[in-house]
């Protein structure tokens, strides 16, 4: 045994597959220790906000301590995130649509520009071939340049309780700046929300949990289904073998995934929970290991352990269990590798198409993929909504096929150096 491990970890692909999958399992294991946010919690009054770091405006602005940097290029970066380049170009669009020359439109020029657009611009106008959609992202667009050029403070107000009236407190100017380490309320988000506003690396590291999960259970029942009737059909053989084999035949001719389709539609959404699933994946996931399996006990039934063994007069099931399996017992562990792999893409598949498990309940790498193309995140750009869960199923199931790989060099006579 300890051989056999110093042989396996000696194998540079398996070592790569193994790390892969040990840093993603213990990403599932470690990031919930230290953020305890449920992974379906709505955090956000919003969708698909970009990754970063999210600081209280209240709990900034009431920081004790402010500081004065003055930094040349704190206006430009101001400047260029209220106004992109695409608002540049959407803004000069707008102005020649409205009659504006378009030799008198400078987009590089801050000033003149944004001189042309309070001068011009009016939201009561309809521009010909302008859509509401583009007509409201103009409203929003001249709400967000409203004052950008302007060198004086924020005043500060609050309402005088005694007289009515509101009464300036104070004043934020443009070059004052708080210590983020000092603000009560900062939120980092990674890989920042979902359309339904919710932490999307807290929701990813349990959705890969999850599938984690449905893989295993799938992959232990379809692998302990097809040894089972493998290692029957294999050694019994006769009436046995074809029975099991007219079954096994019966399953090769059905589609497994249009009968995984058929039975998760027939379930029900209520009550297709995780396991269920997982359970589900399994019981149509046997075929290729029963045959598999059949075919090295076939090569082993006659060998000269086994026939000692008969004439020894030892049952059919402890021959099986004690001469038989042992020696496919390597090939057994590749086939449940495989078999997980294919499990979590199985799972993906059917929650893309609605199938997967109850959408309330948790969350797996298929349901996020799912969401994320219902509410049009590719086409929208919000990469961060579905870009990390095709890394994350990408990172398992190459992880995965790399440790088969490496362990069938290790046990493959044909494949050693």
């Amino acid at each position: 045994m300890k051989q056999t491990l110093q042989q396996v970890f000696h194998s540079g692909k398996f070592i790569v597959g193994f790390v892969i999958f040990m840093a993603l399992l213990l990403l599932v294991i470690i990031y919930p220790l230290f953020i305890k946010d449920a992974p379906l919690a709505i955090i956000a009054q919003g969708s698909f906000f970009p990754p970063g770091t999210y600081v209280n405006i209240y709990d900034s602005i009431n920081t004790t301590d402010i500081y004065t940097l003055n930094l040349q290029d704190a206006a430009a970066n101001r400047i260029s995130s209220k106004l992109s380049n695409d608002d540049r170009e959407a803004m000069k669009e707008w102005l020649i649509g409205d009659g504006v020359p378009a030799d008198q439109i400078d987009t590089s020029d801050t000033a003149s520009l944004l001189d042309l657009w309070e001068k011009n611009y009016d939201p009561q106008k309809n521009i010909p071939g302008m859509i509401f959609a583009q007509k409201r992202y103009y409203q929003r667009l001249n709400d967000s340049v409203q004052g950008i050029l302007s060198t004086e403070g924020e005043i500060l107000a609050a309402l005088n309780p005694e007289t009515g009236t509101l009464e300036q407190i104070g004043t934020v100017n443009q070059s004052d700046y708080v210590n983020i380490d000092q603000v009560a309320n900062v939120r980092v988000l990674p890989l920042g929300t979902d359309n339904f506003g919710r932490d999307v690396l807290t929701e990813l590291v349990k959705a890969i949990e999850v599938s984690l999960e449905i893989g295993f259970v799938a992959g232990i029942v379809a692998t302990l289904i097809g040894l089972t009737l493998g290692l029957l059909s294999g050694y019994i053989g006769g009436w046995v073998d074809d029975m099991i084999m007219f079954v096994t035949n019966l399953f090769t001719v059905i589609p497994s995934f249009v009968l995984l389709v058929l039975i998760s539609f027939s379930i029900g959404q209520e009550q297709r929970g995780a396991v269920t699933i997982a359970i589900v994946i399994g019981l149509t996931s046997w075929v290729w290991t029963t045959r598999a399996v059949r075919s090295q006990v076939i090569s082993l039934r006659n060998r000269d352990h086994v026939n000692l063994s008969k004439i020894a007069g030892h049952s059919i099931f402890h021959i099986i269990l004690n001469d038989i399996l042992p020696y496919i017992a390597s090939y057994v562990v590749m086939a449940l590798i495989l078999q997980i792999s294919s499990a979590i893409l199985a799972e993906a598949s059917l929650s893309i198409l609605g199938l997967g498990p109850k959408t309330s309940v948790v969350p797996t790498l298929g349901l996020m993929m799912n969401w994320a193309m219902i509410y049009q995140a590719e086409i929208l750009g919000k990469w961060w909504a579905y870009f990390p869960v095709i890394v994350a199923i990408a990172l398992i199931t190459f992880s995965m096929n790399l440790m088969n790989t490496g362990l069938d060099q290790v046990f493959n006579p044909a494949l050693r150096d």
